[in-house]
C-alpha cells in the first residue's frame, strides 16, 4: 500500500498513461466535475497525448500526469483555457478513485499553483466547481483560493442545472 504522507510529482504525459487517461475520462461520476460528458475512445486520447506539445503557449493547455514517489500515476493536473494576455488558466485536479481522500490533490493542486506562478509566470489561476463539491470547495480554500462570484444553472450533471463558483488565486 502506498504511504499517505508521500509527496506526488508532476510530468509530461506518456503513452503508456494511455490506461489513466482511458479510466479518468470515461468515468461517468468525473463527468459532473468537468465539461466532459461523452466517452473517450483510446484513439482519441492516443492522439491527444501524441499531438501535445507540452507547451502552454502552443496548445493553450498543459496536462500533468500526478505521480507519487514510485512512479505510480494516480491522476491529472490540468491549465486550460489559457489567456496570455492576462497571463490566467483555469486549474483542474483529478485523483483516481483509489487515491483519494489521501492528501494527494492537495499536494498536486500546492505544485500546479507553484509551477503556473514559477515556470509559467501566470497571475491568475481560477477553477469553476459546482457548490455540492464540498470537498472540491475546501482543496481549492486550503491553497488560498477565494470564492468570487456564483453562477446559477451553470453545471449539467445529466439530469439537471447545478450551481457553480468561480474560485481565483492571484499569484
Amino acid at each position: 500500500m502506498t504511504n499517505p504522507q508521500s509527496s506526488v510529482c508532476l510530468r509530461a504525459m506518456e503513452p503508456e498513461d494511455l490506461e489513466l487517461l482511458y479510466r479518468i475520462e470515461n468515468d461517468p461520476d468525473s463527468w459532473g466535475v468537468s465539461t466532459t460528458n461523452v466517452p473517450y475512445s483510446r484513439y482519441v486520447l492516443h492522439d491527444f497525448v501524441a499531438r501535445s506539445s507540452g507547451d502552454i503557449y502552443t496548445d493553450k493547455q498543459v496536462r500533468l500526469i500526478i505521480e507519487l514517489e514510485d512512479g505510480t500515476p494516480i491522476g491529472l493536473a490540468d491549465l486550460m483555457n489559457f489567456d496570455p494576455r492576462n497571463l490566467r488558466a483555469e486549474v483542474g485536479i483529478i485523483i483516481a478513485k483509489h487515491y483519494r481522500r489521501r492528501g494527494y490533490a492537495s499536494k498536486a493542486l500546492e505544485k500546479m499553483v507553484d509551477y503556473a506562478r514559477q515556470v509559467i509566470h501566470l497571475h491568475q489561476l481560477y477553477a469553476f466547481i459546482a457548490l455540492s463539491n464540498e470537498a472540491s470547495l475546501a482543496l481549492f480554500a486550503k491553497q488560498g483560493f477565494v470564492s468570487s462570484e456564483q453562477l446559477a444553472d451553470w453545471l449539467y450533471d445529466g439530469q439537471s442545472y447545478q450551481p457553480a463558483v468561480i474560485v481565483q488565486k492571484i499569484l
